[in-house]
């Protein structure tokens, strides 16, 4: 059953140092999921929006989409992109390991700071709160796979359609605050984050802890938030209560759910989690082609190395019911970059031919999603294409091609959506 805490009782449990515990986290399949749903997602022009797996509750969540029960992950319907910030309770769920969290004592709980560090730390969530300059920041959170079911030809792992990402209001203490109290020491050379997710990874890999590691001159971590807030409330526990990694522009591999020690290498981490998992090819686009990669000629890095791509969403119209011929219509979506923010989204409703630019909603920063809006009145029956693309601070365009990576990471091409407009 899912749990219904209001935002005071939250609160009052980190005040008070109790514990959060949530229901197990086994789903209740709603009725949808007894209705067939297509197997085939791809190829453009007009895949579907989001996954075909069932809608399901879990403890803090309205019905998500499921891709897999255990490790955990669970898609965001389309609906929810009608503005910028996305709902807590409609946030996606990514795990990579199936022993997770249903309930953590803030009694008892410390953020560990070891390794190599001068002043080595444990430090309780009220500590964090009254201890540490708050700050808060408005991110997006995207799974490096989102829209992987767009690749052709398919690669392995979750076929996710747009669904896995979300934009939140991240509210915590500047990562380089609790760096500088602990002091790190020279000959480190990488900070590592561990979170409360463990369990069976791929066999013969090491890989049952969720290990990721940078190094220790990138300049995300001046950056970084260790976030106790998401939306003014507290994370809900299957976004990683009590706390969790923000990396702004980076993707969400890197934001370490249930962040529970931060570590002072002095020698590289070459866990699963960092090689060979979450590798990209080295190239301009992080593309590459299947015989390239099985000719051995694609040097891989570690995604960290790039930051999000360009791109945007189309949420409405949806395609679902018909338009009338000189009745306006409100073509919406989201747009962000974590290479700088949206300055601008161009419309397209003749797929792609000519284009106009859109109204931008507000400015909420650099790595935010921007909403955008064209009211367009239809004049000609049939059918029509709407495409969109965005454009950031830093001049990158979406582009009008896929990409191809073995790992399914870093799709960005321009979405499309046929509508069909009556004859009246």
């Amino acid at each position: 059953m899912p749990i219904h805490l209001s935002r005071r009782d939250m609160l009052g449990l980190i005040a008070g140092g109790g514990a959060l515990a949530a229901a197990p986290a086994w789903a209740v399949v709603s009725p949808q999921a007894e209705t067939p749903l297509p197997s085939f997602t791809g190829p453009e022009p007009n895949p579907y929006w989001n996954s075909v797996g069932p809608y399901v509750t879990y403890p803090q969540k309205v019905p998500l989409i499921r891709l897999t029960d255990r490790p955990i992950q669970l898609e965001t319907p389309r609906r929810y992109f009608r503005t910028a910030i996305t709902p807590n309770e409609a946030f996606y769920v990514r795990y990579h390991l199936p022993d997770i969290p249903n309930a953590v004592d803030l009694a008892s709980w410390r953020l560990t700071l070891e390794g190599n560090f001068a002043h080595p730390l444990q430090l309780s969530l009220e500590q964090l709160r009254k201890e540490f300059r708050p700050v808060t920041i408005a991110a997006v959170n995207q799974c490096s796979g989102n829209s992987r079911s767009r690749f052709q030809p398919r690669v392995p792992g979750g076929q996710w359609g747009n669904g896995a990402m979300g934009n939140a209001l991240w509210t915590g203490v500047r990562l380089s605050d609790v760096l500088k109290r602990a002091g790190v020491q020279p000959g480190t050379v990488q900070i590592q984050f561990e979170g409360l997710d463990h369990g069976p990874g791929p066999q013969g890999k090491g890989s049952n802890r969720f290990l990721k590691s940078w190094n220790v001159d990138e300049p995300i971590l001046k950056e970084a938030v260790i976030a106790y807030l998401m939306n003014g409330e507290p994370l809900p526990m299957l976004n990683g209560f009590p706390v969790r990694m923000v990396m702004p522009g980076k993707f969400a591999t890197y934001w370490t759910k249930h962040l529970t020690f931060i570590r002072a290498l002095t020698t590289p981490d070459t866990n699963f989690w960092m090689t060979p998992a979450y590798q990209i090819p080295d190239t301009p686009n992080g593309s590459t082609t299947p015989e390239e990669l099985k000719a051995g000629k694609v040097k891989l890095v570690p995604i960290g190395h790039v930051n999000m791509p360009v791109r945007s969403v189309i949420v409405d119209p949806d395609g679902a019911a018909p338009l009338l011929p000189g009745v306006p219509a409100t073509i919406r979506g989201v747009a962000f970059s974590g290479q700088g923010k949206i300055v601008k989204v161009d419309v397209s409703v003749d797929d792609g031919k000519t284009w106009r630019p859109a109204r931008l909603g507000a400015d909420l920063g650099a790595h935010s999603f921007r909403e955008y809006s064209l009211v367009w009145t239809p004049t000609s029956p049939g059918k029509h294409t709407i495409a969109v693309r965005a454009t950031d601070a830093g001049g990158h365009v979406q582009p009008d091609a896929g990409v191809w990576n073995a790992g399914g990471y870093l799709w960005n091409k321009i979405e499309r959506q046929d509508v069909l407009v009556l004859n009246a």
